[in-house]
């Protein structure tokens, strides 16, 4: 890999010897399947990232977000994500398909603490499951089955250092970065403008959501 960092660390053991090891506590705080603590906090959470890799190990990451509880609760071992509209990359499912190996991280706005899950995905056509998630009366076409290996909360360390449940820490909007400017520039299309790009995407969110 080429790369500007001259001191890389590249084993276990060096890496140990700058932090140590994790508690007995850390350690233990890992349960195998969704107990009522972790079905009050996914019922509560409206946004989650859905982290994949795919068969030669590249990554995503992709958020998912609807109304709290969005995600539904199988049993203790299985949950399921609606798939809504989007791009049609389709990049998780994508990596679903050849590497099912996911992880999962669910926040609730304003609480520091995220809930953090891996395990096994698999892509879902169950129509009755399917339907009882439609929303507007549009049921989502596919859905990710998630069969649970881990769970455990995060800390709020994160969330604590970046202000980012904070409004005073945020910038003004006309200081944040225009999504329609970036988008224009990347694809390289001088048929569309930044205003009409802004327009686009204005339109999708009004009308694509489901």
């Amino acid at each position: 890999m080429n790369t500007p960092f001259k001191n890389v660390i590249s084993t276990h053991e060096e890496l140990r010897s700058i932090f140590g090891n994790p508690s007995e506590m850390v350690k233990r705080k890992v349960i195998t399947s969704i107990d009522s603590h972790c079905r009050d906090f996914i019922a509560q959470s409206p946004f989650l990232v859905l982290a994949t890799a795919g068969n030669v190990g590249t990554c995503d990451v992709s958020p998912r977000g609807d109304a709290p509880g969005f995600v539904s609760i199988i049993d203790d071992k299985h949950l399921l994500i609606p798939e809504r509209p989007g791009n049609r990359r389709m990049d998780s499912i994508e990596n679903i398909l050849t590497n099912p190996e996911v992880g999962l991280l669910f926040f609730i706005p304003g609480l520091g603490e995220t809930l953090r899950v891996n395990g096994k995905a698999c892509i879902v056509q169950d129509e009755d499951l399917l339907e009882g998630m439609a929303v507007r009366g549009k049921a989502p076409l596919l859905g990710i089955g998630v069969q649970v290996e881990e769970c455990f909360i995060h800390c709020a360390k994160a969330f604590i250092r970046s202000g980012l449940w904070n409004p005073a820490s945020w910038q003004e909007k006309e200081q944040l970065p225009s999504p329609s400017k970036i988008l224009t520039d990347h694809i390289k299309m001088t048929e569309y403008s930044v205003k009409e790009m802004e327009e686009m995407l204005k339109l999708s969110y009004e009308k694509g959501l489901y």
